[in-house]
């Protein structure tokens, strides 16, 4: 039984399995689909769902002033749609995004009925296309700022140790100098922006679609190639075979450009503040930031670190 008034700090609904699950059950009443049966695949920075029939993939977004980037995502994937690019689809006769609760939802086609991801050289075809692509200006894609991201992702980190809140904090004041300086040398243009293996789905009829459109963005294409690489060279997530081939297929290997090590060192750090966010609440999320708090320190043990 669901108990309280289901009202979080925020003024919307608790964003817990409770909170979220009244949420899901409104905007399916809305959109005239059943919420029986579903599936509560995840409890991140979105609770996303998985409806039994039709077989959609409903989100719930964390954040309640997402409703306007919200929009442009499901624009996005209107229009990789209609430029046929292998992409997660957004279903036509829904009228979305929605605002239930105080929260942000939307529907997306299931591409799959259980998880299997595609290979990291699929990842170079997508990227390779996409950075093709020349994206028309009614879809108003932000600029992408990391120094800004990364500076707004500090706030709210209060369930880290001050010493480790302060360590970060300096690393990104270095690090935002040494970025300034980078000279890029691929093109500036579409990004997808969170460019790995977690995003590049297999469906079911056995081609690869890229999901998590959130991050669509304009920026020096670098941004999408970072996260192979770091995953390949820093963490050991990926083989050397599995590397050459992205090299291969995408046609550049960013490591040998000379930017790479603070591109990949901003990027880690990002990622490292993403995780401590989620420490306070999560015990396998504070055991992995503090073994990554304490890799940057030394320097030592990225090949310890486990994905989330």
């Amino acid at each position: 039984m669901i108990s309280g008034s289901g009202e979080g700090q925020d003024g919307g609904t608790e964003f817990t399995a409770e909170g979220v699950e009244i949420v899901l059950r409104k905007a399916c009443e809305q959109a005239e689909l059943d919420p029986t049966g579903a599936g509560l695949l995840r409890l991140g920075s979105n609770a996303v769902y998985r409806l039994a029939s039709p077989p959609l993939i409903v989100r719930v977004a964390r954040d309640p002033a997402v409703l306007t980037e919200m929009e442009r995502v499901v624009e996005v994937a209107r229009w990789l749609e209609r430029e046929n690019f292998p992409a997660t689809r957004v279903p036509t006769r829904i009228e979305q995004p929605l605002t239930v609760g105080g929260r942000v939802v939307t529907f997306w086609e299931s591409a799959q009925e259980q998880e299997e991801y595609a290979t990291v050289g699929e990842i170079a075809d997508l990227l390779r296309r996409l950075h093709w692509l020349e994206e028309p200006e009614t879809l108003g894609l932000p600029y992408f700022d990391p120094l800004a991201q990364l500076r707004a992702s500090f706030e709210g980190l209060d369930g880290v140790a001050a010493e480790d809140h302060t360590f970060l904090r300096d690393r990104a004041g270095k690090l935002a100098k040494e970025y300034d300086r980078l000279d890029f040398v691929l093109p500036f243009g579409m990004i997808h922006g969170d460019a790995n293996i977690g995003n590049v789905l297999r469906h079911r009829d056995g081609h690869a679609v890229l999901i998590d459109l959130d991050g669509f963005a304009l920026a020096p294409r670098e941004w999408d190639l970072i996260l192979t690489e770091m995953f390949y060279e820093r963490y050991g997530w990926h083989t050397d075979a599995e590397y050459a081939e992205f090299v291969h297929r995408y046609g550049f290997d960013l490591m040998n450009w000379p930017g790479y090590e603070v591109l990949a060192d901003l990027r880690e750090l990002m990622m490292v503040v993403w995780v401590g966010h989620q420490a306070a609440t999560n015990e396998r999320s504070a055991e992995e930031f503090a073994r990554r708090v304490q890799s940057l320190r030394t320097g030592e043990g990225r090949d310890l670190w486990r994905p989330l």
